[in-house]
């Protein structure tokens, strides 16, 4: 523990602010249009519902929203005597309030800067690209796939039947030296699997 970690308790928590946190943070996309959705249905509803009880208290009734019916209704129902049509829409908000609470899955792969103050990211179907060229640019390559696990990296290529186990090493080599230079904090362990053409 350094000084300053002893000194401020906060500090060992921003010490442990790694590159790869904080680019999964910055990376992390929000869900948008379900959320602009969810907010809009709820502002206008409640909108409705709040003008409609303020408009009954002073003494006249809007007639927008039926409360009083709503609430009778509320009052003498149960949960199991709900309509499925009741209980579908009650699950699709559910879903939505969800849907716009957790944010998606990041389509960009973070890599290392030398600025911490930076983000930058690479798209998966760029970095995919990326590494299809360099595993094809190996001799006796014909064709190659790489496929982005959550910890892995999967490179499947296809040779001619006169290939070697060394063409594995040699394509795992070229794909891990182009990450390298890359600079992609997140990608994992590189697995290549040989395929002979024609089988």
């Amino acid at each position: 523990m350094t000084t300053l970690q002893q000194i401020l308790p906060g500090a060992a928590v921003a010490a442990q602010d790694t590159p790869l946190r904080r680019s999964r943070r910055a990376l992390k996309p929000a869900r948008t249009p379900a959320a602009v959705l969810v907010a809009a249905v709820l502002t206008a509803g409640l909108g409705l519902t709040t003008a409609e009880i303020v408009s009954a208290l002073l003494g006249k009734s809007l007639g927008w929203v039926p409360v009083d019916r709503a609430v009778a209704w509320a009052s003498r129902s149960s949960w199991h005597e709900l309509p499925p049509v009741g209980l579908a829409l009650a699950g699709v908000g559910a879903a939505l309030l969800l849907l716009a609470l957790v944010p998606g899955r990041s389509r960009l792969v973070p890599v290392e800067t030398t600025d911490p103050l930076i983000v930058v990211g690479i798209t998966r179907v760029g970095l995919r690209r990326t590494l299809r060229a360099v595993a094809q640019e190996v001799d006796g390559v014909h064709k190659a796939r790489v496929r982005l696990r959550r910890r892995r990296i999967e490179v499947t290529v296809v040779t001619g039947p006169e290939s070697s186990g060394s063409m594995l090493k040699q394509v795992g080599t070229a794909v891990g030296d182009r990450l390298a230079g890359v600079g992609t904090l997140e990608t994992g362990e590189v697995v290549v699997r040989l395929r002979r053409k024609g089988l």
